[in-house]
């Protein structure tokens, strides 16, 4: 068993690793952080969970992340094992390079919502397996071991949804939890200062306050153990308390806009 304290792995971090980054590892399950090119306030992350011979990549992002992104599924192991793929919502900075991954393997399964893949076909590609979260909340590798999904609609799209690892106590949250940085460290070390960085998307993207405190409801009887963006910083454990009020308390969206009608 491998252990890896976030805390410690964001106070060590450098930005430009020419690797991806272990975030946790246990007999033959993974999670790594892959890591962004771009310099950016709104940087993309996405992630690859590795179980035994399988592997998924999380959100894999735009066309222009596409080389970027397999290259470093190849320094993991040999991009052939990536056996699906996970799509939050239908946004490009979170979807459009599934086209380049069916292009190098038709087989590739598309997890997502119904919603999404409605959508999805107008990248330029309709001929490919769905894997529908709604009608099956749980995906199960060969070994046995599963991941599950968390629907989060209006979060900011209807048919967005997260992923919990079980294994890792993982959420890959999407949108939900996103920040927008300039001073950006891989995992949050200050809640307090990062609350500004989450207003920055929050207010914006998100639909109003019952569509969050319904998203926090349906987390209330997983214990996390970390908290990963589409955008942003991770939110190690040590913060996850703080991260639960945030949402439960957020004003957002439609709030703001109709505010006589709350």
């Amino acid at each position: 068993m491998n252990t890896i304290d976030l805390v410690e792995l964001g106070r060590m971090f450098m930005e430009r690793y020419d690797k991806p980054t272990l975030l946790y590892q246990d007999d033959q399950h993974a999670v790594y952080w892959l890591g962004v090119p771009e310099d950016s306030a709104f940087r993309c992350n996405t992630y690859l969970i590795v179980d035994g011979q399988e592997a998924i990549v999380v959100d894999p992002g735009g066309h222009g992340l596409f080389e970027f992104v397999k290259k470093r599924v190849s320094q993991i192991l040999p991009v052939e094992k990536v056996t699906a793929l996970i799509i939050c919502h239908q946004d490009p900075d979170v979807a459009a390079s599934m086209t380049d991954w069916l292009a190098m393997d038709p087989g590739i399964k598309i997890i997502t919502s119904v919603r999404t893949n409605i959508l999805l076909p107008y990248y330029g590609i309709s001929d490919y397996i769905f894997v529908n979260i709604n009608e099956n909340p749980n995906w199960s590798f060969l070994s046995g071991r599963q991941l599950k999904f968390i629907e989060a609609p209006f979060l900011h799209f209807p048919g967005a949804f997260a992923t919990f690892d079980p294994m890792s106590g993982f959420l890959f949250s999407g949108d939900v939890w996103a920040s927008i940085d300039m001073d950006w460290h891989l995992v949050v070390d200050d809640f307090s200062r990062h609350e500004l960085k989450l207003n920055l998307f929050h207010i914006d993207y998100m639909a109003s306050n019952v569509a969050a405190r319904g998203f926090i409801n349906r987390l209330r009887h997983i214990e996390l153990n970390a908290i990963l963006p589409q955008h942003g910083s991770i939110i190690p454990k040590k913060h996850i308390p703080k991260a639960l009020v945030y949402l439960q308390e957020l004003r957002c969206g439609l709030d703001l806009i109709y505010p006589d009608l709350r």
